[in-house]
This record gives structure tokens, C-alpha cells and sequence, in this order.
């Protein structure tokens, strides 16, 4: 039997669990100090959880699930030799801990309609291409709004004339 201690690298299982651990708490926005807070442990600890260099105890697997609002079972989603889910990738593992991701994502795969998904992809697509602090491009040059080609309006501006 191989000494854990002797081995150099966390057991995969570990690091993919802490992972998880990570993912689901940096889409919340918890920080490890916080997460620490809520069992009862230091940021250090939760660190070492994450990197997969201790192991979770079930004990505290289930206090870390209850802080973070989910099931036990979510957090080790994916962990079984025989589970069918692929590994990420590190960028997309950055990406899912951005806060909020995993919302999206969830509520994502609750739309139903195929056109309505499309619609929601075009939308986030344009904003994701939008840099901070452009001007809105639906305004013309004088400052009102412009109706795209082929758009119907149930509305008109009424535009005052001035007496001169």
C-alpha cells in the first residue's frame, strides 16, 4: 500500500472534487475567508481542499455544500470513474468560477425553445463585444433612438413644433 504522504501529487478524485468546491463557490462571489468562516475553518484549509492537497472529510463536505446553497451530490457530480462527463479544460473551469456563470448556465438550459436559446447567445454575444463606457449604438448622432430596418413600432414620438 502506497503512503499518501510519500506520493508527491493529490489524488486526482481531490483535486477534482476541489474544483468543484472552487467552481461553485466563486459563482456565488465567496471568498475562501468566507466559505473558512461558514465551517468553521481558515482560508488556508478551504485552499488546500481546493488544490486537492487535503482531503474532504464527508463531515465537512456536507457543512461546505449547506454554505454553499447546494447539494452534496452537485459537488461531486462527475467524480466516478464511470461518469460520462468529460474533464474541463482549465479556461473553461476559469470561466464557470466567474461569478454568476453557473447561474446563467442553469437558467440557460431551462429555456426550452431552441429560438429563444439563439436569441439569448445573439444578446450576450453583443454585449460581450460592447467595450465599457461605449456610447449606446442604438442612438443616432441627435440623440434619439433608431429603429432598425424592419422593425415595427407600436408607438410614435410626437415631435413638438416650435413657433418660429
Amino acid at each position: 500500500m502506497i503512503d499518501r504522504a510519500e506520493t508527491a501529487h493529490p489524488a486526482p478524485l481531490d483535486v477534482a472534487l476541489g474544483r468543484n468546491i472552487r467552481t461553485r463557490r466563486k459563482s456565488l462571489g465567496i471568498t475562501q475567508a468566507g466559505l473558512g468562516d461558514a465551517v468553521g475553518l481558515t482560508f488556508q484549509q478551504i485552499q488546500k481542499y481546493e488544490r486537492g492537497t487535503n482531503r474532504v472529510s464527508f463531515s465537512k463536505l456536507v457543512e461546505i455544500s449547506k454554505a454553499l446553497n447546494c447539494r452534496v451530490g452537485s459537488l461531486i457530480d462527475g467524480l466516478e470513474p464511470g461518469d460520462a462527463r468529460p474533464d474541463l479544460s482549465e479556461e473553461s473551469g476559469q470561466a464557470l468560477a466567474t461569478a454568476g456563470a453557473l447561474e446563467l448556465l442553469e437558467l440557460y438550459r431551462q429555456i426550452r425553445l431552441p429560438r429563444l436559446r439563439r436569441a439569448l447567445i445573439t444578446v450576450t454575444a453583443a454585449l460581450a463585444s460592447t467595450p465599457e463606457g461605449e456610447p449606446d449604438s442604438a442612438k443616432t448622432n441627435s440623440g434619439e433612438p433608431e429603429t432598425p430596418q424592419g422593425v415595427k413600432t407600436t408607438w410614435r414620438r410626437r415631435v413638438r413644433s416650435s413657433g418660429a
